[in-house]
């Protein structure tokens, strides 16, 4: 709680800060929204059956751009985590998400820039089998995942296309236990592992009608020297409808397919990669700024 009054404090703070910004900070652009999304059903003697149970999601999208005649520098950082309980049971994770990403551009012609990346994902806590509540099947940096690649970048307002040729995908795995066992496709008894290959990166964001944003992003990477046609793929959607100055609702989804990523079938009992998906829904409180 403390950390979070903190963080509202420096938000505020920066805000009015904005007000009399320096020049030399008037060449970023800084916004984002945080959102708190709540959501409770309390049962006492209901016939028709059902449970006690809560939910909890804190969504953050942030971004700080700077544009000086030809370079540019974006940044970008979407926070999720979410918890849930249900009656007679522990709290468990319904969302855990860290997606850091950091480009710089240079203008080639017209819209298409050279381009260099550097992004992260993980996660913050461990991840528990769903049906063994004991079993830890990921956890920070089980995995993670770091991109760092060059290429060319096409960039509109609401758009962005970056294509890179020459991208290193370096997976950790830093979990022993998971390590021991090959988990997310590194060799067992390894904590990393490294891949060449190519990285595309898609960005929209656009306010498609009025109080209603759509943003989507989608990466694309392809190992040149292992199962080339097997993409790995982690695609977001997030659309934001406003209520009023702080209520909004929220749909999020996910889908990520990964070749690494081996997946148990409860009715087959064998493991292989399948296609994962997240959907979330919720009203909440948003701080815009």
């Amino acid at each position: 709680m403390k950390k979070l009054i903190l963080l509202l404090i420096t938000l505020f703070s920066l805000s009015a800060y904005a007000q009399n910004v320096p020049d030399s900070l008037k060449l970023w652009k800084v916004n984002g929204n945080i959102t708190f999304n709540f959501s409770q059903v309390s049962l006492t003697n209901w016939a028709a059956g059902g449970k006690t149970s809560g939910t909890g999601v804190f969504l953050s999208n942030l971004s700080a751009n700077y544009k000086k005649d030809k370079i540019s520098w974006d940044n970008s950082a979407q926070i999720n985590y979410g918890l849930y309980k249900e009656d007679g049971k522990n709290f468990e994770k319904s969302n855990d998400k860290i997606d850091l990403s950091s480009k710089l551009g240079i203008t080639a012609k017209g819209n298409w820039n050279y381009a260099a990346i550097l992004s992260f994902k993980s996660q913050f806590a461990p991840g528990y089998d769903k049906d063994d509540d004991t079993k830890i099947i990921s956890n920070f940096l089980a995995p993670g995942y770091l991109n760092l690649g060059a290429g060319m970048d096409y960039k509109t307002d609401n758009f962005s296309l970056l294509i890179a040729p020459l991208d290193g995908k370096f997976t950790f795995v830093m979990d022993d236990i998971l390590a021991a066992d090959g988990a997310f496709g590194v060799d067992p008894g390894k904590n990393s592992r490294s891949e060449i290959g190519m990285f595309v990166k898609l960005e929209y964001k656009k306010e498609v009608v009025k109080n209603v944003t759509f943003e989507t992003k989608l990466d694309l990477f392809s190992n040149y020297f292992h199962n080339p046609e097997n993409i790995d793929v982690d695609w977001n959607v997030l659309v934001n409808m406003k209520v009023n100055e702080y209520l909004s609702a929220n749909l999020v989804t996910r889908l990520i397919y990964d070749d690494d990523v081996k997946i148990l079938d409860s009715e087959t009992g064998k493991s292989a990669p399948r296609v994962q998906f997240m959907e979330m829904f919720g009203v909440g409180l948003t701080l815009k700024f």
